[in-house]
C-alpha cells in the first residue's frame, strides 16, 4: 500500500511516487488542509440538516476526505468525473457549491449543477451504474482522439468513483470489461470504506479490491486512502498514464466510512467501537495538520481555516432552509435536449390535473 505520511504525521518515502509529492510546497499542502476541512464542515452540516428535517437524505463522507480532495485536486479541467452520491469533496474540487449538492438531498432539484461546465456528473443513486457512463464517456474520448496526443489541454480522462460494495456490481464489471478491452482512458477509483451498508469487505471479496481489475486487463494499486499526500501522487500518476494512451488503470483507495452509510443507517448495529476508534487515530486531516506543524504553520492559520468553516455552514443552512420547491412544470424541461410532442402532452395533461384542484379548499 502507497504511504507518503503516517498517522503521526511523518513523510515517509514512496519511491516512484515521490516526484509527484515534490511539486507540492508547503502552500498547497495547507490548501490540501483547507479543503479538507471545509468538506468535512459541509458534511457535518448535511448531517444536521437532515436530522432537522431539512433534507430527506444524507451520505455522509466522514473519514473519506483525503480520498476525494487528493484526487480531485489531482485531475485536469478537462478531464470528467462520474460520482456516486457520497463524492462531496470531489465535488467541491470540481467547483460545485455545497448548497447546490444539499438542494438534491431537499428534493429541491434532479441534480443541481450542470455537469458539462464542472466535468462533473450528476450523483448516482443507483449502485454501480456510473462506472458504464464512465467507460463509455472514455470511449468517446478515445474516437474524438482526445488522448494521447501529448497536448496537455486536450488530452483527458473518464473518472468512475465507486466504492467497495459497488465492486459486487455486475455494471462494476461489465465496466473494467469494455474498458480493458478497448483500451479506454478511464480511471476507476475505488473508495474501499470497508463497509458496504452493513456488510464488510470480507464477505464481498477474498482479494483486495486493487487486483480486481486484473483479470479484465485492468491493472491496479492500493494507496492510503486517508493520507491525501499520497492519494494525489498515485492519482497523478496514474490519471498521467491514462491520458498518455497506456489504458485504463484502478485505483484501491483504503480508508473508512466514519459515520453512517446514510442518515437512514445505524452502524453501531453491525460494527465495533473499537474499530471505529483505531481509524480514528489514522484520521487523514489530523495527520496532515501534524505533518503542517512541523513545517512551521501557525496556530493562526489554522485557526483561520476554523472560522472560514464557520461562517461557510452559517451560509449554507441558510440557503438550504430559504430554498423554494420548483415549479411543478420544471421536471419537463430537461427531458429532451429539443422540444418533443409527447413530453409537451405528458406536461399540458399533468399541469391540468393540478389546476383541477383549484379552489377546492375554499369548497371544504
Amino acid at each position: 500500500m502507497i504511504q507518503m505520511l503516517t498517522p503521526e504525521g511523518e513523510r515517509v518515502s514512496s519511491g516512484e511516487y515521490d516526484v509527484f509529492a515534490a511539486e507540492l510546497t508547503t502552500e498547497d499542502l495547507f490548501a490540501f488542509y483547507r479543503d479538507m476541512v471545509l468538506v468535512r464542515r459541509v458534511d457535518a452540516e448535511g448531517n444536521a440538516l437532515q436530522r432537522q428535517g431539512q433534507l430527506g437524505l444524507w451520505a455522509p463522507l466522514l473519514g473519506q476526505e483525503a480520498a476525494q480532495i487528493g484526487l480531485g485536486r489531482a485531475l485536469r479541467k478537462q478531464d470528467f468525473v462520474f460520482p456516486t452520491y457520497r463524492e462531496h469533496g470531489l465535488a467541491w474540487t470540481r467547483g460545485i457549491d455545497p448548497t447546490e449538492l444539499l438542494g438534491m438531498f431537499r428534493g429541491q432539484t434532479h441534480g443541481g449543477w450542470d455537469p458539462q461546465a464542472n466535468r462533473f456528473h450528476t450523483y448516482t443513486i443507483v449502485i454501480g451504474s456510473q462506472v458504464l457512463h464512465a467507460t463509455g464517456y472514455a470511449m468517446g474520448i478515445q474516437m474524438d482522439g482526445d488522448v494521447g496526443t501529448g497536448d496537455a489541454d486536450r488530452d483527458a480522462i473518464a473518472v468512475a468513483c465507486f466504492g467497495d460494495g459497488a465492486s459486487s456490481q455486475g455494471d462494476v464489471s461489465e465496466g473494467l470489461t469494455f474498458a480493458g478491452a478497448f483500451n479506454a482512458p478511464v480511471l476507476f477509483y475505488c473508495q474501499n470504506n470497508q463497509w458496504a451498508i452493513s456488510e464488510p469487505t470480507n464477505v464481498q471479496t477474498p482479494v483486495p479490491l486493487n487486483q480486481r481489475g486484473r483479470g479484465f486487463g485492468v491493472p491496479g494499486i492500493r494507496v492510503d486512502g486517508n493520507d491525501v499526500l499520497a492519494t494525489y501522487a498515485v492519482a497523478r500518476a496514474s490519471a498521467d498514464s491514462i491520458r498518455a494512451g497506456n489504458g485504463p488503470l484502478l485505483i484501491e483507495a483504503f480508508t473508512y466510512r466514519m459515520g453512517a452509510h446514510t442518515t437512514a443507517d445505524d452502524p453501531t448495529k453491525y460494527r465495533s467501537d473499537a474499530e471505529t476508534e483505531a481509524w480514528a487515530a489514522k484520521d487523514p486531516i489530523l495527520r496532515l495538520r501534524r505533518y503542517l506543524e512541523k513545517q512551521g504553520i501557525a496556530d493562526g492559520e489554522f485557526a483561520a481555516v476554523d472560522t472560514e468553516a464557520d461562517e461557510m455552514a452559517a451560509r449554507i443552512r441558510a440557503t438550504c432552509i430559504a430554498m423554494e420547491p420548483p415549479a411543478p412544470e420544471a421536471m419537463w424541461e430537461h427531458v429532451y435536449a429539443e422540444p418533443h410532442a409527447l413530453v409537451d402532452e405528458e406536461r399540458d395533461a399533468y399541469l391540468a390535473y393540478l389546476a383541477s384542484f383549484e379552489g377546492a379548499e375554499e369548497t371544504v
